[in-house]
């Protein structure tokens, strides 16, 4: 079987290269970002793509778009998102369609090498595979405050943007740097289930929310 790695982490892409060849698949590309990805499984019409949620530039969703392109595109390639942490939203979006040759899984299940090869084998025969955290909070998420779903930190951010400050000024504030406060910020975005759209500004439905506003 081939396989293409989409994966912006280089020590991270060259673990995975080994983990799949140990499970028997051929890796024909391994790329940083979801615009390389594409071309790569155009030209290579791989079995699986294994990707990354969030590459450059935004280090939001794009690797999760590009997995929807994927599946749209090329129906016959089976695809694995892996995310650092447990992002419900984008677990759903995938999951919309049909979900065989499907599977979402967080980056620590890598370390059990034989676990993870098994996995992904499993899902390029057209299997799915859901990590139990990503279900245990799918499960979680459909009764729950979605404001109960931000980590400390990511409620600090909130409070900040509802005193209007700027990413800048918030970075300062919480002695980080802007990066990291812009990746809280998506990460409150996809918890509050605002992706984007036209015609509506995220960062003020977030605050609004925050301050116990509901708009529809």
């Amino acid at each position: 079987m081939r396989a293409v790695i989409a994966e912006d982490s280089v020590l991270l892409r060259v673990g995975l290269v080994r983990v799949l060849q140990t499970a028997g698949f051929e890796v024909g590309a391994e790329v940083g970002d979801a615009e390389a990805l594409l071309a790569a499984v155009e030209e290579q019409r791989p079995d699986l793509a294994l990707i990354d949620v969030r590459m450059p530039p935004g280090f939001s969703d794009e690797g999760v778009r590009a997995a929807l392109s994927i599946r749209r595109r090329w129906p016959g390639t089976a695809v694995v998102l892996l995310s650092q942490y447990v992002e419900e939203r984008y677990a759903a979006d995938l999951l919309t369609a049909d979900t065989s040759g499907v599977g979402y899984l967080l980056k620590q299940r890598v370390a059990d090498v034989e676990e993870f090869a098994a996995t992904v084998r499993r899902v390029a025969a057209g299997g799915t595979a859901l990590d139990p955290q990503v279900v245990a909070q799918l499960l979680l998420r459909r009764d729950s405050d979605p404001l109960e779903r931000l980590t400390p930190r990511e409620r600090e951010v909130l409070a900040l943007m509802a005193e209007g400050r700027s990413n800048a000024a918030i970075a300062e504030d919480l002695v980080v740097t802007d990066s990291a406060v812009a990746k809280h910020i998506n990460n409150i975005f996809a918890k509050l289930d605002l992706p984007p759209a036209d015609g509506h500004h995220r960062r003020v439905l977030a605050v609004l929310r925050f301050l116990g506003t509901t708009r529809a």
